[in-house]
């Protein structure tokens, strides 16, 4: 366990250059920001204002949504974050399965993201490649941006033996499930509990909530009324949000509040959620994040939820600090 990096996740809003900062003083390895426009604020800034507050910290995104941005404007948005970090920056990229279905889309196909990633990348080393049916080569004079090529590792989030097989390919790391070629990092919700705290105390299931109940989310906007009507509480939870806007619209509300807060219908689910799963005291979660490190993770994206992140962060630095130490 002693190669596993503890990271964290986070949105891109107001806190975050100053969480980035504690989590760098706390030992994290990195902190990775949220995209998807619909929900939050854009990332690159937040990775400008953290790269200036922060030294040491990895910097990366989980995960860039293609389509939100053309191949040079990505191109560019990244060369600017590695100027920045001197360095630091890891640019990780999705089919946008949240942030397109929050807008009535469907996710982008693998075969456009492939053809996106490999244009980026190209832009990034200094090539001419076609971008909306021209060539295309960043422009960049001296001293506007880092000279060409500029190494920033470029990962994606694959699933599935489609989706390992297009990272072998063009990715050079992979959030998703242990890849046989590639660095993989996980994503995990969790809290450490206080001496004596009930793992299903109220303070537990708030901490937690937010990503517990992505479940009911994703159910419902890719199976619609039969794939969330069976989980426990989906029918209720789906009545009340399609009570609230006809059907052209229900899109609108399904992912509000999307890993970061629990509005009142997704409240009533947590009599629901997991509270075992990287949920205990400092030694339960060091003993699941060994689990993680023995299927063969290089990364665990640890992502703190709640109405107090900070607390969140620390205690889980302590239990992995604890335990990555003893693994060594």
């Amino acid at each position: 366990m002693g190669d596993l990096e503890l990271s964290c996740g986070l949105p891109p809003g107001p806190d975050f250059a100053e969480l980035a900062a504690l989590a760098e003083r706390l030992g994290y390895q990195r902190v990775w920001i949220y995209d998807s426009a619909p929900l939050w604020e854009d990332p690159f800034v937040h990775l400008a204002l953290a790269a200036r507050r922060t030294t040491r910290i990895g910097l990366a995104t989980a995960v860039l949504i293609p389509d939100e941005r053309s191949e040079m404007a990505m191109a560019s948005a990244i060369a600017t974050v590695a100027r920045l970090s001197r360095g630091r920056f890891r640019a990780c990229f999705g089919t946008g399965l949240t942030s397109r279905l929050a807008m009535g889309q469907r996710p982008m196909t693998l075969a456009a993201l492939e053809r996106y990633v490999t244009a980026v990348r190209a832009l990034l080393a200094g090539d001419a490649v076609e971008v909306g049916g021209s060539l295309a080569r960043m422009l960049h004079a001296d001293g506007l941006t880092a000279p060409r090529p500029i190494d920033v590792p470029l990962w994606i989030s694959a699933f599935g033996p489609r989706g390992a097989a297009l990272a072998g390919e063009i990715a050079d790391g992979v959030i998703g499930p242990p890849h046989p070629s590639l660095p993989t990092a996980t994503i995990a919700s969790g809290t450490v509990l206080d001496t004596g705290e009930d793992p299903a105390s109220d303070r537990v299931r708030e901490a937690i909530g937010p990503w517990r109940i992505v479940d009911w989310h994703n159910a419902y906007a890719t199976k619609g009324a039969e794939g969330v009507d069976a989980l426990p509480g989906g029918r209720a939870w789906r009545e009340e949000l399609e009570s609230l806007a006809p059907e052209g619209e229900r899109h609108l509300l399904a992912f509000e509040g999307h890993v970061t807060h629990l509005l009142p219908r997704d409240r009533r689910l947590l009599d629901h959620i997991d509270v075992k799963r990287m949920v205990g005291d400092e030694d339960r979660v060091g003993v699941q994040l060994a689990r993680l490190a023995s299927h063969g993770f290089r990364e665990v994206v640890y992502t703190p939820t709640g109405p107090d992140v900070p607390r969140e962060l620390r205690a889980f630095a302590q239990a992995g600090r604890k335990h990555l130490a003893s693994a060594s």
